[in-house]
């Protein structure tokens, strides 16, 4: 699909949009969201949302990573307007989130005055420095720094200060990373019946899966019998992710 770069953004805009969905990645494959989530992506495109990708360097400061990434966004869509590439007309924005992208999400619907129709945080994660960082735990203890805000800071703004009502969180069954339980259960507190906590089969590395082209010969053989089946099976779980984001998005969808 034609990828368009837009003030430090990458963009998809389908020939309908039907809303905008704001992307954030994981804190090591964020640097390049439209090639890390290629496959996801694009079929969320397909269906007519907007994708603004935004990228971002992972520092210590969490709060300015979220402050950087919602001004990218907010220059794009406004260049996006300005170029006539995006209507002048209400569309409805969502965030989606994996990993940290989800605490950026969370941590621009707590501390900036954004409308948002909704938020879906895949994999949730809210590690400190010394989880997160191999290593950081045999430095000295001059070196003993934490992210900002801290996880147990974190949570507190979500609790007091998260003004995106409607939310989906995705926890895959083999993650070893996820958080989404402990989240799930505060934005539930703040908003009840807003809330849809969703487990699906895959693991962390999940919405980063990519399709593969088999080409078979002019002949079908056995080989490509095999190969077919073997990419349904691992593409099988990001299907499902990507079923359950639309069937959210728009509960009427016929997939």
């Amino acid at each position: 699909m034609d990828w368009q770069e837009v003030s430090g953004n990458w963009v998809l805009i389908p020939p309908r949009p039907i809303a905008i969905i704001h992307f954030l990645g994981g804190a090591f494959v964020a640097t390049a969201p439209h090639v890390t989530y290629r496959w996801l992506l694009e079929h969320l495109s397909r269906q007519g949302y907007v994708i603004i990708a935004t990228p971002f360097v992972n520092t210590m400061d969490h709060g300015a990573i979220a402050h950087q990434v919602l001004r990218n966004f907010e220059r794009a869509f406004a260049q996006l307007q300005t170029r006539g590439l995006l209507q002048k007309r209400y569309l409805p924005i969502y965030g989606l989130g994996h990993s940290m992208g989800c605490k950026l999400h969370l941590l621009i619907g707590s501390s900036f005055a954004v409308e948002r129709a909704g938020n879906i945080l895949i994999s949730f994660n809210n590690y400190a420095a010394r989880d997160a960082i191999p290593l950081m735990d045999q430095l000295s203890p001059s070196f003993a720094v934490e992210f900002t805000p801290s996880p147990l800071e974190t949570m507190a703004l979500v609790s007091e200060r998260y003004q995106v009502r409607r939310n989906l969180l995705i926890k895959f069954t083999n993650d070893t990373l996820d958080q989404t339980i402990t989240m799930s259960e505060v934005l539930k507190e703040r908003f009840p019946d807003m809330v849809t906590l969703q487990k699906l089969p895959g693991s962390h590395t999940t919405p980063l899966g990519q399709d593969v082209a088999w080409k078979s010969g002019s002949v079908f053989t056995p080989l490509d019998a095999i190969a077919q089946w073997m990419k349904q099976e691992v593409y099988r779980e990001l299907n499902q992710l990507k079923q359950s984001i639309l069937l959210w998005l728009d509960p009427f969808m016929k997939l």
